[in-house]
C-alpha cells in the first residue's frame, strides 16, 4: 500500500500484481502482491520465471497505456515453456495485474458560485484536485466540507497574494480553469498559464467582450497568437447551455471527463 501511495504522490504509473489462486507447489501463497513501476518492484509474488514474467508484462501494460486489468496462467514445471529460467516447483498460478494509472489533475482557480459548484462534482471522482482562492472566506471549513468524503485527493490554496504562482507547483497535465471574481486576477492567471509548460488545457469563464480585451492585453504581453489560443472560453458543453451555476460546473465537469476519457495530451485546449 506504501508503493501504491508512493506512486500516487510522485505520479508514476504502475501495476498491481497479485496471486489469485494456486494449484499444486508455489513460492509465495495465494494473495501475495507486489507493485511494479517502470523502473523499480516493492515486495515480491516469489521471484524466477513467475516474477519475471509478471514484471516483464506489467511494464509493457505501463507502456502500452493497457487501463483494464489482465489475468496470466503460469505453470511452474520444468516441462513448461519459460522465458526467464527454469521453476519447477510443480503448481500452476493464477495472476491478476492491475494497473494503477497516473489520475487526472484539475486545478480550479477561484472558488465562486460556479468553482465550488465545480469542485464538488469533481471530488466525487478519482483525481487529484486543487482549489485556490486569494479570499479566505471562500474556502472555509464550513463550504469546504463537501469535501470531507471525497473521493479526489483535494489540495486547497488559500493564496492572499498573486495567486498566479501557484500554477508553477501545480502537477504536470493539469487541466487548469480561471474562474475568479476579479477580471484583473483572471487575466493574471492566463498571463502565468500561458508561460507554463505543465499544463493539459487551460478553460477560461466569462463573456466574449472579456475574452476580446484579454486576447488584446495577451497580445501586449507577448503572447503569440498560437499561445493565446491555448486558452479556451467558453468552456464546457456547447450543447449545455445555461448561467446557472449547477448548470456550468456541469457542462464543465463533463467536458473534462471527456477528456479524462480520451486522455488528451498536453497542451490541447478545453472546448
Amino acid at each position: 500500500m506504501r508503493a501504491v501511495q508512493r506512486l500516487r504522490e510522485q505520479r508514476e504509473p504502475g501495476v498491481l500484481v497479485t496471486i489469485t489462486s494456486v494449484r499444486g507447489h508455489s513460492p509465495r501463497e495465494a494473495g501475495a502482491k507486489m507493485v511494479v513501476s517502470v523502473d523499480r518492484t516493492w515486495d515480491t509474488v516469489g521471484g524466477g520465471n513467475l516474477e519475471a514474467v509478471a514484471v516483464e508484462r506489467s511494464r509493457a501494460m505501463i507502456t502500452d497505456g493497457v487501463t483494464e486489468p489482465e489475468d496470466l496462467e503460469i505453470a511452474l514445471s520444468d516441462k513448461a515453456p519459460f522465458q526467464h529460467g527454469v521453476q519447477c516447483c510443480g503448481g500452476e498460478v493464477g495472476l491478476l495485474l492491475e494497473p494503477l494509472p497516473v489520475v487526472p489533475s484539475v486545478a480550479i482557480f477561484g472558488m465562486g458560485h460556479v468553482g465550488l459548484e465545480l469542485a464538488r462534482i469533481l471530488a466525487r471522482h478519482d483525481v487529484e484536485l486543487h482549489v485556490v482562492d486569494s479570499r479566505a472566506d471562500q474556502l472555509t471549513t464550513e463550504r469546504l466540507s463537501s469535501f470531507d468524503d471525497a473521493v479526489a485527493n483535494v489540495h486547497v490554496h488559500q493564496v492572499p497574494v498573486l495567486p498566479e504562482l501557484v500554477v508553477g507547483e501545480l502537477p504536470h497535465g493539469t487541466h487548469m480553469l480561471v474562474m475568479t471574481h476579479d477580471h484583473a486576477e483572471d487575466a493574471a492567471l492566463c498571463d502565468a498559464a500561458l508561460r507554463s509548460d505543465r499544463l493539459a488545457t487551460i478553460g477560461l469563464i466569462g463573456s466574449s467582450a472579456k475574452w476580446a480585451r484579454f486576447r488584446k492585453k495577451l497580445a501586449d504581453e507577448g503572447h503569440s497568437p498560437d499561445a493565446i489560443a491555448r486558452i479556451t472560453t467558453p468552456i464546457g458543453l456547447a450543447e449545455l447551455s445555461g448561467k446557472v451555476p449547477a448548470t456550468i460546473a456541469v457542462s464543465v465537469a463533463a467536458r473534462l471527463l471527456q477528456l479524462f476519457a480520451a486522455d488528451v495530451p498536453t497542451n490541447h485546449e478545453v472546448s
